[in-house]
């Protein structure tokens, strides 16, 4: 399987970083990731994670500027993509269609080829105008996962909160992640 992942300048940058060790347990897994300059200064400013650690942690890196990149065509064929976090900036460029940098780039071309794209915005609260964006970028297809609070699993800790949404993402493209508790019913 192929998958581009995105991470946008959202607070939860984090998420992305465990995201990409996420899909390394997963045999024939290729990563494609894009970062935009926001999510770079908040990896700075929310974890002690070198960037180049965040890059080693994917196949494969592209500048957000190279809208020359191979992930920037739909002749190159992936599985589809995850923005996490998705930045409301980003969000707002996929529901207008204005693909001004790689990232939004590739939401566009996965979107115009029919393949999977699952953003996971980060904000709260959310205005109209984010709702609104939000709305339009599920009827273009997006699936749109927020990185939601869970207490049914007696989940303790926010490290075991954003495995379970790793859980909830992955699950969008049928796959498993072992650090995902699931309802058992009662």
């Amino acid at each position: 399987m192929r998958l581009i992942v995105g991470i946008s300048g959202a607070s939860g940058v984090i998420m992305g970083y465990r995201l990409l060790q996420a899909l390394r347990q997963h045999p024939g897994m290729e990563t494609h990731l894009v970062v935009s300059e926001g999510a770079f200064r908040i990896f700075e400013v929310e974890t002690d994670i070198p960037f180049e650690t965040v890059k080693e942690a994917a196949d494969y890196n592209y500048d957000n500027n190279n809208l020359s990149a191979l992930i920037s065509s739909g002749s190159f064929v992936t599985d589809g993509m995850i923005v996490m976090p998705c930045s409301m900036k980003t969000l707002s460029g996929v529901a207008q269609g204005y693909s001004d940098n790689l990232l939004i780039r590739a939401v566009d071309v996965c979107l115009k080829e029919g393949r999977k794209v699952v953003l996971v915005p980060r904000e709260m609260p959310f205005s109209r105008v984010h709702i609104h964006n939000l709305q339009k970028a599920a009827e273009f297809g997006c699936a749109v996962v927020p990185p939601m609070l869970t207490f049914y699993n007696h989940l303790d800790s926010a490290e075991e909160q954003v495995q379970h949404v790793i859980g909830k993402v992955l699950m969008q493209f049928g796959l498993e992640h072992k650090e995902f508790v699931p309802w058992r019913g009662i």
